[in-house]
């Protein structure tokens, strides 16, 4: 437990200052840090077992960022009135910090291990999302849990051609690119963010730009390890080793399964059947009193032996598990229009990954509504991704989503956001559903394509479709030889030194997420590989052309249309009725939905209706009761009241108008008995509005023949 408070700081490239400090907050945690920048605060903790659970080969780490709603100043909503479960986007935090830091806890360190961050205090100058995994690594800096690091993160933007890092709230919006980037002092390590349509040059130039500050900042921590005394990490012995038998498995099986990685098979249940039996029949030779603690040793050199010649395969001989070419696509075929009940549908099939995607358009009232720490309002734009277990042939309960379907979809998301018509001006939500049916490697990637195809069959005139391809890269630190590999396999992403995904049009990058295992990669590799990941989106992009080259012309027949009237902001209320009763009339009467928003200093009355009657009919309703009116026009109107004087009529929907009596008919009339009855309707014409009044004189006899004047008797004659 540290006793006294330590604090270092270090600057961004534009200045503002970045503060670590320990010793002062939660200091029973094995380690624990508040960062601040501007009024942003984070408090990072890290707690690890002692011991591991017996049996566990494998590191049990649980990451977890949370904002706390009173760093804003804010209540959160619902009935609860207190945070609970994580939101998606506390989840992607998580998610980001989890990918950034899991690569550098050694291998055989399997000790229960708990990071947690909190925002305290919350600044839109200093988005905290970007800040995260700095306090979490420094947290382990400051502990004795073994950690090869230490990292940090920081996001990068480019605005009017100038890179910034860790931008306000304000510059990130303006950006044309925007990435978060994980790195230690000599490699990056993950990169996750979207852009408008950039090229790969671009990307690299960001990425050194965020690298350089990223160093800074882990010199700080270095600073602050030797600060603290925690240069010394605790002692563990998490796995038990025998050499012996390690090297007995390798010369006996390693041959037998690099002799099967070679047959090239298509399927990967085939592989799985034919890998198996190699070590199955290894067992059957062991003696029945083998302890179980030497059968979980065998399994895992198997693993080693397995994951080490699929690798040799690659890297010396440019051969891959399905035999395809390092540059080649797996077969792909698509359709759309697949259900004919949903707005938009596409079927994506890439070898064995299989996306059914689904488009929906909403009206306003289907806006997510999003209530956090830092960012309320609404979302007119969602994602939903699924991952079933029969996917990959597997017994799996649902359960909902996890963090890794969450991810996904929020991947797809940002790939497609890019080429969507202007969502603040256009009245629709819309909701893209991607369920995998198939999965044997990258099926984000293949629900971007699936997205892409839906969108444009529901009629959503998107800029240019979207295509995504999963790349992996196998190397040898001993020999320098490595492979790049375009469209992994699911087999080939365990196998990887790093492996990465890009989405884009034909004119640039939209998307990006990368995770990178392996040290001393340079830019030149990176170079490269993205260029094969150009060639290869490219060549997908051209195969889902042959289905569905660009957006349909039109919706849907029972898609909702849409019809927006602007209207003077003073009108507003009178659409809308007292208590709102105009606007439910008119959907009762009519069946549209009418939603009626205020923007600046007009209003929008936004109308849907999935037939044309229905629509003419709220549209006429709507323009009723809005319209101006005007002297000389002539309207059907209804009789709302009756006085000695003449009647009020109701020319225009909350617009009453005077008929006097001596504007009724030609005729002299001494008085209104018997004349006209309330309700009745009546074709009047407005004469005239009183300037300073405002008030409607109307007159019905304008509209009817006048009487020929009577002749006069002739003269007598004499």
């Amino acid at each position: 437990m540290t006793s006294t408070i330590i604090s270092k700081s270090c600057q961004l490239p534009d200045g503002r200052q970045i503060t670590i400090e320990t010793g002062k907050l939660a200091r029973q945690a094995d380690g624990s840090v508040v960062l601040r920048m501007g009024n942003t605060m984070l408090l990072a903790t890290v707690v690890a077992a002692v011991e591991h659970k017996p049996g566990t080969d494998f590191l049990p780490l649980s990451v977890d960022y949370q904002e706390k709603f009173a760093a804003t100043g804010k209540i959160p909503g619902g009935f609860l009135k207190r945070e609970g479960k994580l939101s998606d986007y506390e989840v992607l935090i998580s998610r980001l910090v989890d990918r950034a830091i899991r690569p550098l806890f050694p291998d055989d360190y399997h000790a229960e291990t708990q990071v947690n961050i909190q925002l305290i205090s919350g600044d839109h100058n200093a988005l905290p999302d970007s800040l995260a995994a700095f306090a979490a690594s420094a947290a382990l800096s400051v502990s004795d849990i073994p950690f090869h690091g230490p990292i940090s993160e920081v996001r990068v933007v480019r605005v009017d051609g100038q890179y910034i890092i860790n931008p306000t709230l304000e510059q990130k919006e303006k950006a044309d690119l925007d990435f978060i980037v994980a790195a230690s002092i000599e490699n990056i390590l993950m990169v996750e963010g979207e852009s408008k349509e950039i090229n790969e040059a671009d990307m690299l130039e960001a990425l050194k730009v965020a690298h350089t500050a990223i160093k800074t900042q882990c010199e700080l921590q270095l600073e602050l390890t030797k600060a603290v005394n925690k240069t010394e990490k605790r002692k563990y012995e998490h796995e038990l080793k025998d050499e012996t038998l390690r090297d007995e498995l390798y010369k006996l099986l390693y041959d037998k399964v690099y002799e099967v990685a070679k047959k090239q098979l298509k399927g990967k249940h085939d592989r799985s059947v034919l890998f198996s039996k190699i070590i199955d029949d290894y067992k059957a030779t062991l003696p029945e009193d083998t302890a179980p603690e030497r059968v979980d040793l065998v399994k895992k050199y198997y693993k080693e032996i397995q994951k080490k010649a699929c690798r040799n395969l690659a890297i010396n001989e440019k051969v891959r598990l399905d035999g395809r070419k390092t540059t080649e696509i797996r077969p792909i075929w698509t359709e759309v229009d697949y259900l004919p009940s949903a707005h938009g549908s596409a079927i994506f099939t890439r070898g064995e990954t299989q996306s059914l995607t689904t488009a929906t358009l909403g009206t306003k009232l289907d806006e997510q509504l999003i209530d956090g720490a830092m960012f309320d309002g609404t979302n007119k734009f969602i994602l939903h991704y699924n991952f079933p277990g029969f996917s990959t042939g597997e017994v799996k309960p649902n359960r909902g989503p996890g963090r890794r379907e969450v991810g996904h979809g929020n991947l797809a998301m940002r790939a497609l956001k890019q080429v969507l018509p202007n969502l603040t001006e256009s009245p629709y939500t819309i909701r893209l559903v991607s369920d995998i049916l198939e999965s044997n490697g990258s099926s984000s990637m293949a629900t971007v394509c699936a997205g892409s195809l839906a969108l444009m069959d529901a009629g959503i005139q998107i800029k240019a479709p979207v295509s995504g391809i999963a790349m992996g890269m196998l190397s040898d630190s001993t020999t320098g030889k490595y492979v790049i590999l375009s469209d992994i396999l699911g087999d080939e992403d365990h196998l990887g030194d790093m492996d990465f995904k890009v989405t884009g049009t034909e004119s640039g990058i939209t998307a990006c997420q990368m995770d990178l295992k392996v040290d001393g990669l340079t830019y030149e590799v990176l170079s490269e590989a993205l260029n094969q990941a150009k060639e290869g989106r490219l060549h997908i992009l051209s195969e889902m052309k042959k289905t569905l080259a660009g957006p349909k012309a039109d919706f849907k027949p029972h898609a909702p249309r849409a019809v927006t009237i602007t209207i003077d902001k003073d009108l507003i209320g009178a659409v809308i009725g007292p208590g709102g009763k105009v606007v439910q009339d008119i959907q009762k009467t009519t069946g549209a939905t009418v939603v009626i928003e205020e923007v600046g200093n007009k209003g929008l009355v936004n109308i849907f209706a999935t037939d044309q009657t229905i629509m003419d009919a709220a549209v006429k309703r709507v323009k009723a009761i809005v319209a101006v009116p005007e002297v000389g026009e002539v309207y059907e109107g209804k009789v709302k009241s009756i006085m000695p004087f003449g009647a009020f009529v109701e020319f225009m929907p909350g617009k009453d108008g005077l008929l006097h009596i001596s504007e009724i008919k030609w005729e002299r009339l001494e008085n209104m008995d018997g004349v006209l009855e309330v309700g009745e309707e009546v074709k009047v014409k407005l004469i005239e509005v009183d300037k300073k009044t405002g008030k409607f004189r109307l007159s019905r006899k304008v509209l009817l023949p006048r009487p020929p004047k009577k002749e006069e008797a002739p003269a007598p004659q004499v």
